[in-house]
């Protein structure tokens, strides 16, 4: 069976909005994050167990709003006892699955039900203030926070302040209205969508 993914009709590679005259590198760039494990690790109400017994990829699970993250694998925090994996390594699920008993955890892939939306530079933070109700000037790299954009609920991920780089992801039945909204919002700045 082959994948399609989520933004397959829409996204297309471009320059788009108030890009004239600006300077190539310094125009938002808006791409597709594609081709990742996704699962989540949801601890029961009712379990004692230590989750700092627990590496995922060898990282530890983040705390309350935070992320952690290697080359391959981010982990999100999603809210109490329960964490977000996007993955590059596509086997990571099978490898680390022994760690998680079901008396404990339930482990849920989630992989096809995503729609992620990568947005970079300096105007990063305008973009996500006009859709988004949070206090984005106070969220920095390593940061993750559950909101919404334009109505939509989403995941934030604050990749990098240096470039300016953050990761939005929705349910994939929203992917298209998400894209929109985004790229509407990056017209004023001019973008280019990789």
């Amino acid at each position: 069976m082959t994948s399609v993914s989520p933004l397959n009709f829409v996204h297309k590679p471009g320059k788009f909005g108030d890009y004239e005259g600006k300077n190539e590198e310094k125009l938002l760039k808006v791409s597709e994050v594609t081709k990742l494990l996704i699962f989540q690790i949801a601890k029961y109400k009712n379990s004692d167990f230590n989750i700092k017994k627990i590496k995922v990829d060898n990282l530890s699970l983040p705390s309350a709003l935070k992320s952690s993250s290697n080359s391959q694998t981010r982990i999100l925090w999603t809210g109490p006892d329960s964490w977000l994996v996007f993955s590059s390594n596509l086997d990571l699920l099978k490898k680390e699955m022994n760690q998680f008993d079901e008396l404990n955890f339930a482990i849920t892939d989630i992989s096809h039900s995503r729609t992620i939306i990568e947005i970079e530079g300096d105007l990063v933070d305008e973009v996500l203030k006009k859709g988004c109700p949070l206090d984005i000037n106070s969220y920095k790299q390593g940061d993750c926070a559950n909101s919404v954009y334009n109505g939509i609920t989403v995941i934030i991920d604050f990749i990098s302040d240096s470039p300016k780089k953050v990761r939005v992801s929705g349910l994939r039945s929203f992917g298209e209205s998400l894209h929109h909204s985004i790229t509407d919002a990056c017209l004023e700045f001019g973008y280019k969508s990789v």
